[in-house]
């Protein structure tokens, strides 16, 4: 990590742009989250006849920027000796320039591992990612800015930044410790996948995997149950006090892969205020971006309109549709999604909206339960055996 760090292509640090601390926002800032970046120019394409779909998509996504939940970047960039995002980078699927010609304003970058890592190993490949990120972010300050709410991630918009909000990371990067988990929310972690552990597994969660999951809602860290069984994602849904998310699931009806969920499911999602986020990746979704469009139309049929968000997955390993190849290509999904009657207030929540509730619900739920719990003591062997 330290020579990967060293070879990092470094530019002039700007006081502004340091991290900002992860405290919770002013309630009284939250009212912005849908408005357009400071000084942004409305734009009359959408709704200028003469407009293509096209057209008005980048006009849309002027005022409602992308807040994409999940990108694998953070491990591919481990691979490079050299890189610059801001520039450009051929390497990979996603660099500063490709996220603002797709009109991305914000991103969760993924801490997940290869498979096989667990215990003390995957705690400490997850401390390496997390050190990684903030590393890239520190040193591509004129694209890049952390931010761990939803009023600075807005903020960061505001500011003509990408914000990078950190996680999903594995179950396993805990180490059966709440300890840990309170350790890697210091270090900034706002989301925790509950998959791959005896705690979250195919029996759903257990006494511990329950506490895991209200000391999380303390904590203001996210429940992602994309990959989770069944039986733990009814189980997250009831327990859990915030909303949770699906990182990369799309509808099962559609296409019978093993993260996509099935229509009972969806509604839960749904009724429980949650966030189901479509993948656009040929394996769960298909091989154009019109099987895209019909997973979010369906999700947003079972669901609501509330409940559905967008998943680029870049950089993660796996296929993209056609017209899908990389971050820039948001405008061509919207514009399908245009064509087929999406209004401009469903592709808002779509785009931006939706992510911004779930991120405000995780601070507000956060802020009061800490009012009332102390930091839980709670080991797996005293609760599970």
């Amino acid at each position: 990590m330290a020579d990967l760090q060293d070879e990092l292509h470094t530019t002039t640090e700007v006081g502004a742009l340091d991290d900002l601390p992860p405290s919770l926002p002013d309630p009284d800032d939250l009212s912005e989250s849908l408005s357009p970046p400071v000084g942004a120019e409305p734009s009359t394409a959408v709704a200028d006849p003469d407009a293509t779909p096209l057209e008005r998509a980048r006009a849309l996504l002027d005022a409602h920027p992308v807040a994409d939940g999940y990108s694998g970047l953070p491990w591919a960039l481990r691979h490079l000796p050299w890189f610059d995002l801001e520039l450009g980078e051929s390497a990979v699927d996603t660099d500063v320039p490709r996220l603002r010609e797709g009109h991305v304003g914000a991103l969760l970058w993924s801490l997940h591992l290869p498979g096989g890592l667990d215990g003390d190993r995957a705690v400490g490949a997850t401390l390496e990612q997390l050190d990684l990120v903030k590393t890239v972010v520190r040193t591509h300050p004129e694209g890049l800015r952390l931010a761990y709410t939803a009023g600075q991630t807005t903020d960061v918009r505001n500011c003509g930044r990408i914000a990078v909000l950190l996680g999903p990371a594995g179950a396993a990067a805990l180490g059966d410790s709440l300890g840990i988990l309170r350790s890697l929310h210091a270090l900034g972690l706002r989301a925790l996948t509950l998959s791959g552990v005896s705690w979250a597994s195919e029996a759903g969660l257990t006494r511990f995997g329950e506490e895991v999951l209200r000391e999380m809602n303390r904590l203001g860290v996210l429940a992602d149950l994309s990959g989770a069984s069944e039986e733990t994602i009814r189980r997250a849904v009831a327990v859990s006090k915030s909303p949770v998310l699906c990182t990369r699931s799309a509808a099962r009806v559609l296409r019978p892969h093993p993260a996509n969920l099935p229509d009972d499911l969806l509604a839960e999602l749904g009724a429980a205020k949650g966030l189901c986020m479509v993948p656009l990746t040929a394996e769960q979704t298909g091989a154009t971006v019109r099987d895209v469009a019909d997973h979010l139309d369906h999700v947003r049929t079972v669901a609501g309109a509330e409940s559905v968000g967008l998943s680029g997955t870049y950089d993660a390993g796996t296929a993209h549709p056609q017209e899908l190849a990389d971050a820039s290509c948001y405008p061509h999904l919207i514009a399908e999604l245009l064509r087929r009657g999406w209004t401009e207030s469903d592709v808002a929540l779509l785009t931006w909206g939706n992510v911004q509730r779930v991120l405000r619900g995780a601070d507000f739920t956060a802020r009061a339960a800490q009012q009332r719990r102390e930091p839980s003591t709670a080991k797996i062997a005293e609760l599970d055996g």
